[in-house]
């Protein structure tokens, strides 16, 4: 029998395999480890890429807004914020006129208790700063930048970002499922962007393109909007940060926006994708650990991320600990007309709008995975009820359906990805000799 432990939910799930089975685990190349933390992070701030340092930056703003990721992200704000905030009140910013935002999109507002999280429980920063979630659906709070020049996405970013002298966009960079990667220009929009904004771009336009998809940007038609987005800002600088699996960090960049991401891209981008020389009739993956897995929602992520190595008509177990439930009310009104339309005639709905409707460009994800072959869940975080509308088979034990797996296909062998969406397996078949 072979013990694996998968990410999900904060204390992981250990499966054990059968003894029959082939087990490959794929996991991403180890990241190195940065051995002072915060002296990286100081660096960072002094030698920016495209950008004067952080302290010049500083000179003469009246004002500044922190972009930060929402609790979705497990993002090592407690290394860089409070170091970014005393220069910026050394630089003669004054704290009320420094903003903390923080980048939900459409995802629900944070509480007290996960600014607290979001922040390190660091109670200097909670102190000295106000903390202001976005609200995508507050048109007050937004200004109308116009469209974008290429496919006329309306822009409507959060006042706080776009009034403030100085702006500053922080977060992840991991591979991302449709928009390549995650961090920089993303957590701009649809970090704080308008509902308008995000509908539009994630309508079934974009999220159909064959190039929309993990680890690439180029000709990616999000990242692509994004960057005009972020161009519509104007100044705009980004601190990007790379984590390894125990979460500690493994790189650090600040600079301009899109120079500083690109960076990080390019150092994560080595480690996060593996080449794996065949398909298996049998994934196992995870939805990431907390806090992804805390909705069903972001469970779709390690569901989308694992398809390349799937053979068709095979199947993937997916574990996750979904402990708030789907994630958005408007995201289970999609997944019901998923179930109650079919694959087809619900994305022939979603083909025929401009302006998706909010969340069920997750559910139009799902259909990726869906249609090469059997999708099976792993859950207690759901009610009955709940398990209905998931759009994919649920299953009482991991153990069992691995087993059930193999019976099917008559093929030993077993692909795990234990840590879901952080790794992005890609068939490569070997070049064939002589």
């Amino acid at each position: 029998m072979t013990p694996v432990e998968l990410a999900y939910g904060r204390d992981g799930l250990t499966v054990t395999l059968p003894d029959q089975a082939e087990v490959t685990v794929i996991r991403k190349k180890p990241l190195p480890k940065v051995s002072d933390p915060n002296g990286a992070v100081a660096d960072a701030l002094a030698s920016p890429i495209g950008s004067p340092p952080l302290a010049e930056l500083v000179r003469g703003r009246r004002s500044a807004c922190l972009l930060i990721c929402d609790i979705t992200r497990p993002v090592p704000n407690k290394l860089f914020l409070r170091p970014m905030i005393e220069t910026m009140l050394d630089g003669g910013i004054p704290a009320d006129q420094i903003t903390i935002l923080v980048a939900t999109g459409l995802h629900r507002a944070g509480d007290a208790a996960e600014v607290a999280e979001l922040v390190g429980h660091d109670q200097w920063v909670l102190d000295h700063v106000r903390i202001v979630n976005h609200d995508a659906r507050d048109r007050a709070g937004l200004v109308d930048l116009g469209a974008t020049p290429t496919r006329g996405v309306p822009v409507w970013l959060n006042r706080r970002l776009v009034e403030a002298d100085l702006r500053i966009a922080t977060g992840l960079v991991e591979p991302h499922f449709m928009a390549g990667w995650s961090g920089g220009r993303k957590v701009v929009a649809p970090g704080v962007a308008g509902e308008d904004t995000i509908r539009t771009f994630h309508s079934a336009a974009f999220m159909g393109d064959p190039l929309a998809v993990e680890c690439n940007l180029d000709g990616n038609p999000l990242h692509e909007e994004q960057l005009q987005i972020v161009a519509k800002v104007g100044e705009l600088y980004g601190l990007n940060t790379v984590i390894d699996d125990a979460r500690d960090l493994s790189f650090v960049s600040f600079g301009e926006i899109q120079a500083a991401h690109q960076a990080a891209v390019d150092f994560v981008r080595p480690y996060a994708v593996v080449d794996v020389p065949r398909r298996f009739h049998t994934v196992v993956t995870s939805g990431a650990g907390y806090p992804l897995d805390k909705t069903y929602y972001q469970t779709i992520k390690g569901m989308v991320t694992a398809r390349d190595i799937l053979e068709p008509g095979g199947t993937m177990i997916v574990a996750s600990e979904i402990s708030e439930g789907f994630g958005s009310p408007e995201f289970r009104v999609a997944q019901r007309e998923l179930v109650r339309l079919g694959a087809d005639r619900f994305l022939q709905t979603l083909q025929a709008k401009h302006f998706a409707y909010v969340d069920e460009w997750q559910t139009e994800m799902l259909l990726k995975p869906t249609a090469i072959g059997r999708v099976q869940l792993y859950t207690r975080g759901l009610t009955v009820d709940e398990q209905a509308d998931t759009g994919v088979e649920l299953v009482e034990s991991v153990e069992a359906a691995i087993i059930a797996s193999l019976e099917r296909s008559g093929d030993p062998a077993v692909a795990v990805v234990p840590d879901g969406p952080y790794v992005i397996p890609r068939y490569a078949p070997a070049a064939p000799t002589g």
